[in-house]
């Protein structure tokens, strides 16, 4: 049975790092590049989402439906070309932006581009409701989901020194429908 991780910051209010909103910001508005925020969310605390999923239901006392068991689940976001992404915050306020009955994991960026991975995910969105919607995929996503499991070495072809995307923005396929 899987355990319930521990969270990194038992006192964290769930507020976005200042210095990853300021990165975002400052991304949304064109002054800086995917590498400014990528810097920001290397030591970032974000939000991972659960949400429950009803696994069996009853008829009850009253004659109606009720919960009978339910499951917990980590929900993926499917782009229009049909790849699946892991979705993460910078803060409640983002989560509840998105789904407010999403109840939040705290997980560092490096250990969600590695539980991405794991998961066979092509992308890592951050913050798919705003205020500034992100996203790590590709190599890079692969570097830094390297970097978590200590496995860089077995990345045929690459020296991770600093992680440096091409500057130019985007518009990603992530549509917002969600599949847990």
């Amino acid at each position: 049975m899987p355990s319930i991780p521990q969270p990194l910051d038992p006192h964290d209010d769930g507020g976005a790092a200042p210095a990853v909103a300021a990165a975002l910001a400052a991304y949304e508005a064109g002054t800086v590049g995917d590498a400014e925020v990528l810097a920001a969310l290397s030591g970032a605390r974000l939000l991972v989402p659960v949400v429950a999923l009803l696994a069996e239901s009853e008829v009850g006392a009253h004659g109606l439906r009720q919960e009978k068991e339910s499951e917990m689940a980590l929900p993926k976001l499917v782009g229009q070309d049909g790849r699946h992404a892991v979705l993460a915050f910078t803060g409640a306020g983002a989560l509840a932006r998105w789904r407010p009955d999403a109840r939040p994991i705290q997980a560092t960026a490096l250990q969600v581009c590695q539980a991405a991975v794991q998961e066979r995910a092509a992308a890592v969105v951050v913050d798919v409701a705003g205020p500034v919607q992100f996203v790590i995929e590709g190599e890079t996503l692969a570097a830094l989901a390297a970097v978590e499991s200590g496995t860089v070495g077995e990345l045929s072809g690459v020296t991770v020194a600093r992680v440096e995307p091409p500057r130019r923005r985007r518009r990603f396929p992530w549509g917002r429908r969600s599949s847990p």
